[in-house]
């Protein structure tokens, strides 16, 4: 059984989470420059075995999809025609900036590091990869 990842994509940085070979607990990677992104998922695939990309669908209130839509369509052609062998799945992500903000303030994050905008965006790829996994 291979990892899950998850990618909170954004057009500057994109956060990455990943989850266990059993695929039960789910954790905070990295975040990548999204002009890396690319290169970062296939050094990453090469070194470990990965099942399936999760990929956060921003969608607003009213459920239409935000702009930044059209360009995450192009980044998922881009990997899966970079990586053909690993699965791609979508899921809503509404809420999980606001979501990852306040559980880094509940775990006890110092507010100078919540205004590290990179730790803000790995710690969303995890509340959309454990979102995932809730509902699988």
């Amino acid at each position: 059984m291979g990892r899950i990842l998850a990618i909170d994509f954004g057009e500057k940085r994109t956060g990455i989470a990943v989850t266990d070979e059993l695929q039960m607990i789910a954790s905070g990677l990295t975040t990548v420059a999204t002009p890396e992104l690319l290169s970062f998922l296939k050094k990453y695939t090469s070194e470990e075995n990965v099942d399936l990309i999760v990929v956060g669908q921003p969608k607003r209130l009213n459920n239409e999809f935000s702009d930044v839509e059209t360009v995450i369509l192009t980044y998922i052609d881009k990997i899966k025609a970079e990586l053909p062998e690993i699965t791609i799945e979508r899921i809503d992500e509404r809420f999980t900036s606001k979501i990852a903000f306040q559980s880094m303030i509940d775990s006890g994050v110092k507010k100078k590091q919540r205004r590290n905008k990179a730790l803000l965006d790995e710690v969303s790829a995890t509340v959309i990869l454990q979102s995932y996994l809730y509902n699988k």
